[in-house]
């Protein structure tokens, strides 16, 4: 038997991706500018901010892609249970370039230490700030969304470049003020390490929703609840596939015992919201 038949999951989500893009825009500027201002100005806290952004606009390009690609192959019907997941792919990806582009940022801190060099303050002061108020303008645009991993990924890379850029500011504060050179390494180490943190929850969390890992989902231990609380109906073997947010595709088996109607199980799951589609398979006992 087979209730709640439904496939058309996709939602497009035009505002969000109009948002990366202009997100995107701003960052590829202020990359451009912090580059060219950490080697000009020897800083290499405003150095590994500018990689920082740099690895950011090839991950908001991911992005865009995938919101893309998501809206494009969702009427094929070749996804069994629709693109979503392409969204939360590409936020994958974006994380993990994120994580393994985060020792640019330690490299550029070691070398720092290894190498000093006089490094001109008050300029990199200048394009550090206008690179917080770059950041701070795209989180703005990006906030808001938080069942769309696709932009929740984007707004992590923005935080964590808003993130080096306070480092960044600070490092060269102490550096002009208190002559406290070392502190532009150190910040690169911070940045590195919270960066690194940051990326890695992000992968947990999106690669938990692409290898269906939803055995510990409560809605598990409802809708078995829900059935079984009859007295006559067991589950013996279930699944929960995330094909939306939080809308599930559900395969249920069920060992009845006595003259139990089919259409019984299907007002149960009915009642759920969160069930978009669901498959039910009955074992008669005597």
């Amino acid at each position: 038997m087979v209730c709640k038949h439904e496939h058309a999951f996709y939602t497009e989500r035009r505002e969000g991706e109009k948002r990366v893009l202009i997100v995107l825009l701003l960052t590829l500027i202020t990359m451009v500018g912090e580059v060219a201002g950490g080697y000009l100005f020897n800083s290499v806290a405003l150095l590994s901010d500018g990689i920082h952004m740099g690895t950011h606009a090839l991950a908001f390009g991911i992005t865009l892609l995938a919101y893309y690609l998501a809206r494009r192959w969702s009427k094929e019907g070749s996804f069994t249970f629709g693109t979503w997941k392409v969204e939360v792919l590409g936020a994958y990806t974006s994380a993990v370039l994120l994580f393994f582009l985060s020792f640019l940022v330690l490299q550029e801190a070691v070398l720092k230490l290894i190498k000093v060099g006089e490094t001109k303050y008050e300029e990199a002061i200048y394009v550090a700030i206008f690179g917080l108020f770059v950041n701070l303008i795209s989180a703005y645009l990006l906030h808001g969304e938080e069942h769309d991993h696709n932009l929740r990924s984007a707004y992590a890379h923005v935080l964590s470049d808003a993130l080096t850029s306070v480092l960044a500011i600070g490092a060269l504060l102490g550096g002009k003020y208190l002559n406290l050179w070392y502190l532009d390494p150190i910040s690169g180490f911070l940045g590195f390490f919270l960066i690194a943190r940051w990326s890695l929850g992000l992968m947990k969390e999106t690669s938990a929703v692409l290898l269906d890992r939803e055995a510990k989902n409560p809605l598990v231990e409802e809708v078995v609840k829900a059935i079984e609380k009859d007295g006559k109906s067991k589950v013996y073997d279930i699944h929960l596939l995330r094909v939306y947010n939080d809308r599930y595709a559900c395969i249920v088996g069920i060992e009845v015992k006595g003259d139990v109607p089919l259409e019984h199980y299907e007002r149960v799951l009915k009642g759920f919201e969160s069930i978009a589609h669901a498959t039910v398979e009955l074992r008669h006992c005597m």
